[in-house]
Formats: structure tokens, sequence, C-alpha cells
């Protein structure tokens, strides 16, 4: 199976708390390499520009405000089948589903505030990691 990359946000609510470290040492047991990482916090604009498709949406200024409350932790991971692998390894977006061993099971402290995000698509991974570091170090797509 050949590797792919995709991208993952440290979410401020778990940077803050001190949980980045334990988080990504839970990627890196599930074999996951870091390929790049900074830590930020996003400006409104980025956030409303990052999370364009969900403008319209009932959560959405929620969701801008909440990501720029704090520095947050963009990484690109790689692995085999990197999408689906992260979205398995952080589970279910509210973490009371979540399945235990989780990322958001361990680190998440609601349905709002739960520690990470993870593209959805390859394509998205694409599009997204860009938004983050140089082309150099992205996702091609």
């Amino acid at each position: 199976m050949t590797t792919s990359r995709t991208l993952t946000i440290i979410k401020p609510d778990a940077f803050g708390a001190g949980k980045a470290g334990k988080i990504i040492a839970h990627l890196e047991q599930d074999g996951f390499q870091v390929v790049a990482a900074r830590v930020m916090r996003l400006t409104t604009a980025q956030a409303g520009e990052f999370y364009a498709v969900h403008n319209g949406r009932p959560f959405y200024a929620e969701l801008v405000e909440f990501m720029t409350s704090g520095d947050c932790m963009p990484m690109i991971l790689e692995k085999a089948s990197a999408v689906v692998a992260l979205r398995e390894a952080i589970g279910a977006t509210d973490p009371a589903e979540a399945a235990a061993g989780t990322v958001r099971k361990l680190y998440a402290e609601s349905k709002g505030r739960n520690a990470i995000h993870a593209s959805d698509s390859d394509q998205n991974a694409a599009r997204e990691s860009r938004f983050f570091f140089a082309e150099t170090d992205c996702i091609r797509g």
C-alpha cells in the first residue's frame, strides 16, 4: 500500500490544555509520521477562509470564533491511506460517540471542542495543506 499525506490541526482547546504532545505521540504510535508542523494563531479572516465550506451553517460563526481563540497546531502527516487512517484514529466528531482509544475519546471536551481537525478526502487534504504550508511541504493533489 502506498503512503499518502493528510492534514490535521490540533485545535485551540487541546493545544491550550497542553495535550498536543500526547496527541502527537498517539498518532505516531498509530504509525503516522509528522512531515511538517507549526504553531500559529488563526485570524478571523484565515479561519473564515479555511472553514468557508461551512459558511451559512448554524455553527459557522461559533467555529470561526473557537478556532481563533488560541494557538493551534496544523500538521501534515504521512501513512498508508492517511486520510482514512487518520479519521479512524481520531474518532467521531462527538467524543461521547467516539470509539475507545481514539484521540477524541481521550482528549476532546465536547462536540464543539473536539481537539482535532482531519481532512475528509485526499483532495481536501491537498487544498487544506497549502493553506498552512509551503508547496514543498504539501500534499500533491
